[in-house]
């Protein structure tokens, strides 16, 4: 474990990153002991910076819902960070890539929630009472530290859980509407067909990751509020992007598509 000057250093230089344009080197490295812990709590400390300085709060995002992701990144569970007012963008306005460094697209399902959720001991049952409706959505995931060897969750952790920007599609669907857990969806970078998935590869059905992080967050003394919209997980591989590149993701069963393009 580290100590909360450490942890607070470590928050100092991720915000440096933005102003000096270059990633940081891996905290997982470079801090002998530092846990996950450690890097929950660097989060929290960046996130509550953020706030500090008129930023809110405006969901939270899984991460590392699949098998073959947690075991690159060494762990046996999901991760999840919060999500800014800052991080949302716009669909289909141009993005600069200057915003990003090294900006890669993934497919997901968002939940916003009409009730307040709070852990432990929440069941899916109890995720599918509170939540209002889903939308389709585009994380792009961008990374503040050095994509280097020994990567880990660690990392992952206390950058953001690697979330760059989020981009919702505005076509909502109500969970007694449709099948979540079947629901097929294809990403297309500049018209061509790349990827396709099934909803069932985010822990075998999204209301389950949502039931995961209203757990995971009462750990934290934290709970979803209403309004909150929380980020399922991606049903593909992440797709590199390039300045000019505009993607769009289609869903089926009602939910429509979601776009968005760098400049």
């Amino acid at each position: 474990m580290l100590d909360q000057a450490t942890r607070e250093r470590i928050v100092d230089a991720l915000f440096d990153t933005y102003r000096n344009r270059k990633p940081m080197p891996l905290p997982s490295q470079t801090w002998p002991g530092i846990e996950v812990e450690d890097a929950y709590r660097i989060q929290q400390a960046f996130v509550a910076r953020k706030v500090a300085s008129g930023g809110k709060v405006k969901g939270y995002k899984v991460g590392l819902t699949s098998k073959a992701m947690q075991d690159f990144a060494g762990t046996t569970e999901p991760d999840f960070s919060a999500v800014t007012d800052d991080l949302f963008v716009p669909e289909a306005t141009p993005i600069p890539m200057a915003r990003f460094f090294a900006p890669m697209i993934e497919m997901e399902i968002a939940f916003v929630m009409k009730e307040p959720l709070k852990g432990p001991g929440v069941l899916p049952v109890d995720v599918i009472r509170a939540t209002d409706f889903v939308l389709p959505a585009i994380e792009i995931v961008d990374f503040r530290v050095e994509r280097g060897p020994g990567l880990n969750v660690i990392d992952n952790i206390a950058d953001l859980a690697f979330c760059g920007a989020v981009v919702l599609g505005a076509n909502p669907r109500r969970l007694d509407q449709i099948d979540i857990r079947r629901v097929q969806g294809a990403i297309y970078k500049n018209g061509t067909k790349e990827l396709e998935g099934e909803a069932s590869a985010v822990l075998g059905n999204p209301v389950t990751a949502v039931a995961w992080l209203a757990n995971k967050l009462s750990k934290f003394g934290t709970s979803f509020e209403p309004g909150d919209t929380i980020l399922t997980g991606s049903f593909v591989r992440v797709l590199p992007v390039a300045a000019g590149d505009e993607f769009t993701c289609r869903f089926d069963q009602g939910l429509g598509e979601v776009s968005t393009r760098f400049a």
